[in-house]
């Protein structure tokens, strides 16, 4: 199995180019099944999730044609879906399995073929994410849903506008439920919406397709039924995660880096909390700089929170960055139960973390010391990587699958910036 070994100590500094987001390009690929005519989405990202989600599309019987040539190699990248072939409305448990995201075909195929069957998902270990809102949603609506067997099975026979009010926010529920209500009869008004960038990069997929939806990055989100959805080329919005991942990099070897085609206006918790580090932030345009002048970072409170609060999926990378900080750092989860499995590798790497509840006081010291770890879930293994960075001697990270499904050519992008890593076995 492959690991990633990293020789710490090294600072990291210049540009790097920020990929598509990866919670954005899934549920857009998921979208190109309510079209009547082929789909051209860009700036995809190659990842695994991405080849799992074509693998799915492909299983419903949807052409995919995919810009392997550019794929990962700076340029655009891209995949058109052709969705006129769509032969079947059942996502299977093999596919699903893998990938939570692949729950988000149910709006799409109840919408446009008035059934779906979809496989209970699995996916990461991060807590229980129960798909009951998108039930409850696609009720509102007006499907019939039962669940047995270990499968959604959904049918109607035009989706109905109503008012959808989730009980929490939920990302992957509001992007199911808006998928469904762009080809619903009549208006749908979804209240407590999540209010990601990404939501908005689909609704703007979505109209580009030529949905009529208003309000995507509020919480009260209106969509007007449309009978048919029509071809379109989508480029998908730069990938906020990746970016501050590196940037926290920057910020945790003392360097200075620039991440270009990114999307500024969609970090800005993430970067209140690196200036609060001793951070010097720059933003122009489409890049972010980042310069800490070789200073050690100071530790940084942190309370996560849906959008526009500060991102959980950016928690265990400022885990990693109090691990080194100066001061005492007070991370407070509120997103996902699971979300501290990190914290016994960060142990074995020299820090001082205690975890109460679903609080964890990180007390910076001054040097970790590179050991063999093992990586949980996706951010937890960019948190691995970030320690690495900064420890002395070699960190030697197993079960690096995880870092596929989210981050594209992570090794290749650390080491363009001076980073001494490498993928091995």
């Amino acid at each position: 199995m492959q690991k990633i070994q990293i020789e710490g100590g090294a600072p990291l500094n210049g540009d790097v180019q920020i990929s598509g987001a990866k919670n954005a390009v899934l549920p857009i690929l998921c979208a190109t099944l309510l079209a009547d005519e082929p789909v051209e989405i860009s700036n995809v990202p190659h990842l695994h999730d991405v080849v799992t989600t074509a693998k799915l599309l492909a299983g419903l019987g949807a052409e995919l044609t995919i810009d392997q040539g550019t794929i990962g190699k700076g340029s655009e990248s891209g995949i058109v879906v052709d969705p006129r072939s769509v032969n079947s409305h059942v996502a299977p448990y093999e596919l699903v399995k893998t990938m939570r995201a692949s729950v988000l075909v149910l709006g799409p195929l109840l919408a446009k073929y008035g059934a779906a069957e979809v496989s209970l998902p699995g996916g990461c270990a991060i807590g229980s994410r129960p798909v009951d809102l998108h039930i409850k949603g696609m009720q509102a609506l007006g499907a019939e849903i039962s669940v047995d067997h270990g499968f959604i099975k959904a049918r109607a026979d035009r989706l109905k506008g109503n008012r959808v009010v989730f009980d929490m926010v939920s990302v992957g529920a509001t992007e199911n439920v808006l998928m469904a209500a762009a080809l619903a009869q009549g208006t749908s008004v979804l209240e407590n919406a999540a209010m990601e960038p990404e939501i908005v990069d689909l609704a703007d997929c979505l109209n580009a397709m030529g949905a009529q939806i208003e309000g995507a990055g509020s919480n009260r989100i209106v969509v007007h039924g449309v009978e048919r959805l029509h071809g379109a080329k989508h480029a998908v919005v730069a990938d906020r995660i990746e970016t501050g991942t590196f940037l926290v990099a920057g910020a945790m070897t003392g360097g200075r880096i620039t991440a270009r085609r990114t999307r500024p206006e969609t970090l800005d918790a993430v970067l209140e909390k690196l200036m609060q580090a001793g951070a010097q932030i720059e933003v122009e345009g489409d890049r972010i700089t980042l310069d800490m002048k070789g200073n050690r970072p100071k530790a940084v409170n942190i309370t996560t929170a849906p959008h526009p609060a500060f991102p959980t999926d950016m928690q265990a990378q400022f885990m990693a960055l109090n691990c080194i900080a100066e001061g005492v750092g007070v991370i407070n989860e509120t997103i996902f139960e699971n979300r501290f499995m990190h914290v016994q590798e960060l142990l074995r790497l020299g820090a001082d973390i205690r975890v109460e509840g679903h609080t964890a006081i990180v007390r910076g010291v001054e040097q970790l010391s590179g050991a063999p770890v093992m990586a949980t879930d996706l951010r937890a293994s960019a948190s691995l990587i970030l320690a690495g960075l900064v420890a002395d001697g070699e960190t030697l990270i197993d079960r690096i699958y995880h870092l596929d499904r989210g981050y594209e050519n992570i090794e290749e992008k650390l080491s363009g910036l001076g980073a001494r890593i490498k993928r091995v076995g």
